[in-house]
């Protein structure tokens, strides 16, 4: 340990002396919590456990109690994987994370990898855009793709939907009840119900009921591989106009969805920054009563 470091940590490594760790283990431990230099007592202790951890796992695969050795990626997630099982999911993350530290620290591999970039979501569109997509389907040539186009925009911006959901979606699948407008999804991996905004009620109700038994975005087959681009390059007209996005369309509803249900009043609230746990939560969540759901999520404000 460099010789600035604080007294106290130094002592801190010098007193660990584990019950359930051999002699052999509790010495690799001193020796490369020290050379990782931790910046306070209790980081020292964090560390001394993991590393005593890892010691107590070499010994019983008979691997040399060496940094050489240990320290690296393959012999910590064996560590973490077969060697932590009588700890809970949480302390192995946290061993895990702590023995990585080590190894950067003592036993430095070269520079990290460059991270990939996260995939950002796409920007919902605003209302004077919709608006104009709706104006451009009301402008084009056949009743047929007015129809379509116009429910095009619908079902994505009012419910969601996306080109696995349109496969096999027909005129019939949208329904008044409930106090609302559902869709009825049957093809892609999730069938479901999905309320549709208020603002596309109309709308959509026409070109389902013109659609009626067929195919309401187009096509003769459920079977076929892409559903909407040739609507969106067929759309006559709208030269300043960029071309429909679905993507865009599905974020323009999810952006209103989670604004009607207060989604970031609850995160700022839960001091939440990411959605990662939200799944577990919904699952111990109980079903909601379609009407329900149609008020909250379709009705107008």
């Amino acid at each position: 340990m460099a010789a600035t470091s604080p007294p106290e940590v130094r002592a801190a490594i010098e007193r660990f002396s584990p019950r359930r760790v051999s002699p052999a283990a509790a010495r690799f431990a001193k020796a490369v919590v020290t050379a990782a230099s931790p910046e306070t007592p209790n980081r020292a202790k964090a560390l001394l456990f993991a590393a005593s951890s890892l010691g107590s796992f070499a010994e019983t695969v008979g691997l040399e109690l060496a940094p050489e050795v240990l320290l690296c990626p393959s012999v910590i997630e064996r560590c973490c994987l077969e060697g932590a099982t009588a700890h809970t999911a949480a302390t192995r993350r946290t061993l895990r994370t702590n023995l990585r530290a080590i190894e950067r620290r003592v036993r430095p591999s070269g520079p990290l990898p460059p991270a990939l970039p996260r995939e950002r979501s796409k920007l919902p569109y605003t209302q004077a855009q919709i608006a104009c997509y709706l104006a451009l389907a009301d402008a084009q040539p056949t009743e047929s793709r007015r129809r379509r186009a116009s429910a095009l925009v619908c079902l994505g911006a009012g419910a969601g939907l996306v080109g696995a959901d349109l496969k096999a979606l027909r005129g019939k699948d949208v329904a008044v009840r409930a106090g609302g407008v559902v869709v009825e999804v049957t093809s892609g991996r999730r069938p479901r119900t999905v309320p549709v905004l208020s603002c596309y009620h109309e709308r959509l109700v026409v070109a389902a009921r013109w659609a009626g038994g067929r195919l309401l975005i187009g096509g003769t087959s459920p079977e076929r591989r892409n559903v909407t681009t040739p609507l969106t390059g067929s759309l006559a007209g709208g030269g300043d106009l960029p071309r429909l996005e679905i993507a865009r369309l599905r974020v323009t509803w999810l952006a209103e969805v989670a604004a009607r249900i207060g989604l970031k009043a609850f995160m700022d609230a839960a001091g939440l920054t990411c959605s990662q746990r939200l799944g577990d939560l919904v699952a111990m969540l109980g079903q909601m009563e379609e009407a329900e759901a149609v008020a909250l999520l379709g009705g107008t404000l």
